[in-house]
């Protein structure tokens, strides 16, 4: 008599389904999550602070000339985060009424910040145009219409020694006309300087300094 054989052939059996456990608090992956987490929360913190840390000021809408009235619909409200305190009172602030007077003494380019010393009185305070000769290697390139500069002269004392010393500080530059569009075969350069007639005195060192081509220009801004 012969045995009974079972056959399995062509069936099929379905396997037991895996079940997803959770990562236990050893699990590398579990504390890669968290520190992203931790990470993303100290950066929305920092990001949001310096936000809160932001001042508005008013920036040029379009390019503004010399000697224009200055109205709200010509500015901007500009949103700047100034490393320095003291730089906010450089800026006319955006939450406050312009000052009295309104008048521009000096031009803004478009996009650039208002500085409050660019009103004035347009009386007889009002800038005069200074134009020099300053060899083209004495002024720094970046040197245009509407920059913050300080004049220096550089001459030779008694003893023989050279040493330069500040004649003008803080004065802006009206008109800078490119070094080719500029006069005489040394390169030099003519700027165009507001000063105020209160500088009367190194005014008159500076013209003279221009003459011997002694003159170096130090931006500001």
């Amino acid at each position: 008599m012969m045995g009974r054989v079972t056959s399995t052939l062509g069936t099929s059996e379905t396997p037991s389904a895996l079940r997803a456990t959770p990562p236990g608090w050893r699990d590398p992956r579990l504390w890669v999550g968290v520190a992203l987490v931790a990470a993303s929360v100290v950066v929305g913190a920092r990001v949001l602070a310096q936000a809160d840390e932001a001042t508005v000021v008013w920036a040029a809408a379009a390019d503004l000339p010399v000697g224009q009235q200055l109205t709200e619909s010509d500015l901007v409200a500009t949103r700047v985060r100034f490393l320095d305190d003291a730089d906010t009172d450089r800026y006319l602030a955006a939450d406050e009424p312009l000052p009295e007077p309104h008048t521009l003494q000096r031009p803004v380019a478009a996009g650039e910040l208002v500085p409050a010393h660019a009103l004035g009185d347009p009386g007889s305070d009002s800038l005069l145009s200074v134009p020099v000769s300053v060899p083209r290697l004495s002024v720094p390139p970046d040197v245009g219409p509407g920059s913050l500069v300080d004049v220096w002269v550089t001459v030779e004392t008694g003893s023989g020694k050279t040493v330069s010393r500040p004649l003008l500080s803080d004065v802006v530059v009206l008109a800078a006309p490119p070094t080719t569009d500029g006069f005489g075969a040394t390169g030099d350069r003519q700027l165009v300087l507001g000063v105020s007639p209160a500088d009367e005195d190194a005014l008159g060192k500076t013209l003279a300094a221009a003459e011997d081509s002694g003159l170096t220009i130090v931006g500001r801004g």
